[in-house]
């Protein structure tokens, strides 16, 4: 029974995670006003960055903490191993849904491109392939295993868990993270880009950027010379030009 317990916190964590990306994606699409962080300014402009900058350290903090060895060994002497990732899963996207429902507007342009130009559907290509290469990049790496479903059914199977294997296949044969590449892209790439997405998007950005540096460290831990091997050949968030050097 507690096993089934298990799958099933999981499986809510995983619905939960799923749904606050498809959250954030709709608040940055400039396609539906209801849910669009662009509302009309409430705050003064210091207090809504202020604001702002908070919900992004908050949100990077939950991410860059949970997200180390030493926390999840902290959280295996007190709740059930298998329930690590999905309790990661679940706590980011209750974040995530906050971040995006409590983004305060400052209101102001940068650009605006017309409707209905060739440009505007361009803008819109390139944020539709963002978040594609971040879904996809989800399943190159295991779906299941990054959003906690696989080791709470491995579990319910009785089956021990197993790291998954290191490969570069598909995107990750031209940047070392598809996945933050996607998200980018999806964050910058609007036909409508008011200062309160640009705040959002140079906040998350940012956070997509120390998170990966953090991230580069685990990874070299684990895998040793052969990340480093990919990491000298292999760009971190920029697929173009080729490799020389660091981004």
């Amino acid at each position: 029974m507690k096993k089934v317990l298990l799958f099933l916190y999981s499986i809510i964590a995983y619905l939960i995670g799923f749904a606050s990306l498809l959250l954030w994606i709709i608040s940055v699409s400039d396609l539906i006003p209801e849910i669009s962080i662009d509302q009309t300014a409430t705050l003064p402009f210091h207090l809504a960055l202020l604001k702002n900058f908070g919900l992004v350290a908050l949100f990077g903090v939950q991410h860059s903490v949970m997200a180390r060895q030493s926390f999840k060994t902290a959280f295996a002497k007190y709740f059930p191993r298998p329930i690590e990732r999905s309790t990661f899963v679940l706590i980011s996207g209750l974040l995530l849904v906050l971040l995006v429902l409590e983004w305060a507007p400052m209101g102001g342009s940068v650009w605006k491109i017309q409707s209905g130009s060739i440009l505007y559907y361009l803008v819109y290509i390139l944020f539709f392939s963002g978040w594609s290469i971040l879904f996809i990049s989800t399943f190159l790496i295991n779906h299941f295993d990054l959003f906690g479903l696989r080791q709470t059914y491995l579990e319910l199977k009785n089956k021990p868990y197993t790291q998954l294997n290191f490969k570069v296949v598909s995107f990750y044969k031209y940047v070392r993270h598809p996945l933050y590449f996607g998200g980018i892209l999806g964050l910058w790439a609007t036909p409508n880009m008011t200062v309160t997405h640009l705040a959002f998007a140079i906040g998350l950005t940012a956070y997509f950027i120390i998170g990966t540096l953090f991230e580069e460290r685990d990874l070299i831990k684990e895998f040793g010379k052969t990340y480093k091997t990919y990491q000298a050949k292999t760009r971190m968030l920029v697929p173009f030009p080729k490799k020389n050097k660091s981004l």
